[in-house]
């Protein structure tokens, strides 16, 4: 059994604990704020441009674009897994991890000559992939201390030049999506080669457009800032997911600290008292043997 001293020391260093994560718990809570308004006003301009493309990508012209084309022979696939830079926040990057795992395996097994590829974005992906040394094209770490659009620029033009150039046949895109507060989602993207709207979709929206310049010029600078638009909306959900999943992660470990700090007082006292009812019995038994001698 536990000491006095034992059970008041344990306690006093889950008050501390609790104080760091209630710290930690607020701290996520004004970042998720900066980071939720930042997604949500990104968001309505990434679905019109999706909207405007899936507009052009479906009418009628001899022109294709290289970023629409479906190779046959897929021999290099690129996968982009972001996590979080640090931890302590609940399962947000095991689930990416874990996923990035998993699509890794279909692609094996669907593509069983293709070659893949990672570009790491987070410290927490970073070092879950240096195993795989080879497969590695860039790695981004430590961007979500001050995400910038650059970074968004650096990837993109990566994927890009390297579909163009035959080096890259496949692109996909794997990251938590935010949805609120509680519930965060791992979703992967399809990036390159880009899907074009399904028919039904753009049949009851379709537009007729007057191209000023040609169709071909329009999607030239439609294209490849829509690669750039993907991938910044993907950075700014899974930021906004691991500051969610942290305040979350911190709040459950706060309430966890309460509870094991109202159970090991309790233990204290129990165990106090029978100090106390010990010493007692012994001074009694003293007092009893002193007045028989």
């Amino acid at each position: 059994m536990a000491t006095l001293r034992e059970t008041r020391d344990r306690i006093v260093s889950v008050r501390n604990t609790s104080k760091i994560t209630q710290a930690m718990s607020m701290v996520a809570t004004a970042k998720l704020r900066r980071a939720q308004d930042a997604i949500t006003a990104a968001r309505p301009f990434a679905n019109q441009v999706q909207k405007i493309l899936g507009n052009l990508s479906s009418a009628d012209s001899e022109f294709v674009h290289p970023f629409f084309e479906v190779r046959k022979d897929v021999s290099n696939i690129a996968i982009i897994p972001i996590t979080a830079d640090r931890g302590l926040c609940g399962a947000f990057n095991a689930n990416v991890l874990r996923a990035l795992t998993t699509r890794i395996a279909e692609l094996r097994g669907t593509y069983p000559k293709a070659t893949i590829h990672i570009i790491p974005v987070g410290k927490r992906a970073v070092n879950a992939v240096r195993k795989e040394k080879d497969a590695i094209l860039k790695e981004f770490s430590d961007i979500f201390f001050k995400l910038d659009y650059s970074t968004a620029v650096e990837i993109a033009d990566l994927v890009s030049d390297g579909f163009l150039g035959m080096q890259i046949d496949h692109v996909e895109i794997l990251g938590n999506q935010f949805v609120n507060v509680m519930r965060q989602v791992v979703r992967t993207t399809q990036l390159l080669p880009i899907v074009a709207a399904s028919s039904e979709a753009t049949t009851t929206s379709s537009i007729d457009y007057i191209y000023e310049p040609s169709r071909g010029e329009i999607l030239d600078t439609l294209l490849p800032m829509y690669v750039k638009l993907q991938i910044w909306t993907s950075l700014l959900d899974s930021n906004a997911a691991e500051h969610a999943a942290r305040r979350m992660a911190m709040e459950n470990a706060t309430t966890n600290a309460r509870d094991l700090m109202r159970n090991l007082q309790l233990l204290y006292n129990r165990e106090r008292q029978a100090a106390i009812t010990k010493e007692m019995l012994e001074i009694v038994g003293g007092a009893e043997a002193l007045a028989s001698a």
